[in-house]
């Protein structure tokens, strides 16, 4: 799931504009869960994304699921809905998790894994570069996630034994990406923006993400 091909993004609006079906999905059949403001545990802080995730996404027949062992994507199959399955109850794994399903088009989404091949821990230098290439705009689109939530985002090189490439330019590029979704130079998917405005709606008073919310020193 992790090398994922950047795909055509859906011409939404940035971050500010209202979902059409935004407010229906937060006050009709409302959630009943403690505020995002009063949960003081990581497990209860995935257990709120858990819920509100997919009461929120119940329309694109998708479940978000905790998994004792990595990270896979499931199709919908068998009138089971799709599953998004992060690794051991993390919530940053699940917000990762999420950026990749966002990106994914339709026809990603009826595949294993949304149908892309992984090497594992132990890449060699042109493989961790096609790595870092193919994740800027899903770990861009996580840092857009952990703000919304309060929380503080790390980018993932992921090649703990093999050649971790140049940490410092992945950096570069994946606040780059951030600048240009802000920008307007490219497209936010529309599911990450419904995703954002979402969680803006419940942990801040709507507010949407700013610009100088994201700093490239926040990285290191």
């Amino acid at each position: 799931m992790h090398l994922l091909q950047p795909q055509p993004e859906v011409t939404t609006s940035l971050l500010v504009s209202t979902h059409s079906t935004l407010h229906s999905a937060l006050l009709s059949d409302t959630v009943q869960l403690s505020p995002w403001q009063s949960l003081q545990t990581e497990h209860d802080q995935v257990e709120w994304l858990i819920l509100h995730f997919n009461h929120w996404f119940s329309h694109q027949n998708v479940t978000l699921v905790k998994g004792e062992i990595e990270p896979e994507y499931f199709p919908a199959q068998n009138q089971e809905p799709a599953k998004i399955q992060f690794a051991h109850g993390f919530f940053n794994s699940a917000l990762h998790e999420i950026s990749h399903w966002s990106i994914a088009g339709k026809k990603r989404r009826l595949l294993p894994d949304l149908g892309y091949w992984y090497a594992p821990d132990g890449r060699t230098l042109e493989q961790q570069r096609l790595f870092e290439q193919v994740e800027i705009k899903p770990q861009a689109i996580e840092w857009l996630f952990a703000t919304a939530f309060g929380r503080k985002f790390r980018v993932s090189l992921d090649n703990l034994t093999g050649d971790g490439g140049d940490g410092a330019l992945f950096k570069d590029h994946v606040f780059m990406q951030v600048q240009r979704y802000f920008s307007g130079e490219t497209k936010l998917p529309q599911d990450a923006a419904y995703f954002i405005q979402c969680i803006c709606l419940c942990t801040r008073d709507g507010r949407a993400l700013e610009i100088d919310e994201f700093n490239r020193a926040f990285l290191d």
